[in-house]
C-alpha cells in the first residue's frame, strides 16, 4: 500500500448499514480512491482521512431522495462521486456515469469493473454533447461541478418529462437556488427546493437542491437539439441505394 492507502481511516459503523451487502466493495473503493485515485489526481492526498464520511457516506445518503428501480446520470462524475456509492448502496438503481475526461473514464471503468458494478455504464463525454444521444434519464445528479445555474443548462436536457435533478451543494445551496430560478424556469423546471438527508449517518447533514422538470426538460434548446438527433439517426448512411426505385 501507499503511504496514502495506509492514511485510509477504518470505516464508521454507519457504513455498514449504508451499503448493507455491498459493504466490502464499499471498502475496495475508498482503498482505489486513497490510493490509484490520489496517484492519478483524481482525489487530493488530503481528503484520504476523510474519504467516509465527506465523500462515500455523503453520496450514499443521496438515495433518500431517489425513486426505486429508476435510472440515473451522474453529471460529471470525476472519481465516481456521488455515483458509485450511489450504485453500492442502491442496486436496484441503473446509474450512468458521465465524464468528459479519458483518464477519469479510465479509473472509473476499472472500478466498475473491479467491484463488479453491472448496474453502472460508464460513458465519457460532455453533458451538453449528450443530448438526443444517451437515452433520458429519471434522475441526474452531481456533486462539485458547477454554480447550479450552469449545471441545470447541463443536466436538465438530459432528464425525460417529469425527471428530476438532485444535486449535491455546500452552503451556499439557498443562494445559489435563488440565484438561479429565472435560469430554471426558462430550462423547464416547474419546482425546486433545498432539503437535507443523512441524518444519523453524516454530520453535517449532506444538502441537496431537487429541481423538478415538467414536460419540456432543458426548455427549448434542449429541445431542438433532441430533434437534430433524432433525424440525424434516421438518416441513411453511405447512401449507395438510398435514392434508387425498386424495379
Amino acid at each position: 500500500m501507499t503511504e496514502a492507502a495506509a492514511e485510509l481511516p477504518a470505516p464508521p459503523e454507519q457504513a455498514g448499514a449504508v451499503f448493507g451487502d455491498r459493504f466490502a466493495d464499499a471498502l475496495r473503493y475508498a482503498e482505489l480512491l486513497a490510493d490509484a485515485g490520489v496517484q492519478r489526481g483524481l482525489i487530493g492526498p488530503r481528503e484520504v482521512p476523510r474519504l467516509w464520511e465527506r465523500h462515500l457516506l455523503n453520496c450514499a445518503v443521496l438515495s433518500e431522495v431517489i425513486d426505486e428501480a429508476v435510472s440515473v446520470c451522474d453529471v460529471g462524475s470525476g472519481a465516481g462521486l456521488p455515483g458509485i456509492p450511489l450504485a453500492l448502496a442502491r442496486p436496484d438503481l441503473e446509474i450512468t456515469l458521465l465524464e468528459p475526461l479519458l483518464r477519469r473514464t479510465t479509473f472509473l471503468e476499472e472500478v466498475v469493473r473491479l467491484l463488479g458494478l453491472t448496474n453502472v455504464t460508464v460513458v465519457r463525454g460532455r453533458a451538453e454533447e449528450m443530448v438526443g444521444k444517451l437515452p433520458p434519464v429519471d434522475v441526474v445528479t452531481a456533486r462539485a461541478v458547477a454554480p447550479l445555474e450552469r449545471l441545470a443548462g447541463w443536466g436538465l436536457p438530459l432528464l425525460r418529462p417529469h425527471g428530476e435533478m438532485a444535486v449535491l451543494k455546500g452552503d451556499t445551496a439557498e443562494e445559489e437556488l435563488k440565484a438561479a430560478r429565472a435560469a430554471l424556469g426558462r430550462l423547464g423546471a416547474v419546482s425546486a427546493s433545498v432539503t437535507q438527508v443523512g441524518e444519523g449517518v453524516v454530520d453535517p447533514l449532506s444538502t441537496v437542491v431537487r429541481v423538478l422538470v415538467g414536460e419540456s426538460p432543458g426548455g427549448v434548446r434542449a429541445a431542438t437539439r433532441r430533434a437534430k438527433a433524432a433525424r440525424a439517426s434516421r438518416a441513411p448512411r453511405g447512401g449507395g441505394n438510398a435514392g434508387r426505385r425498386r424495379r
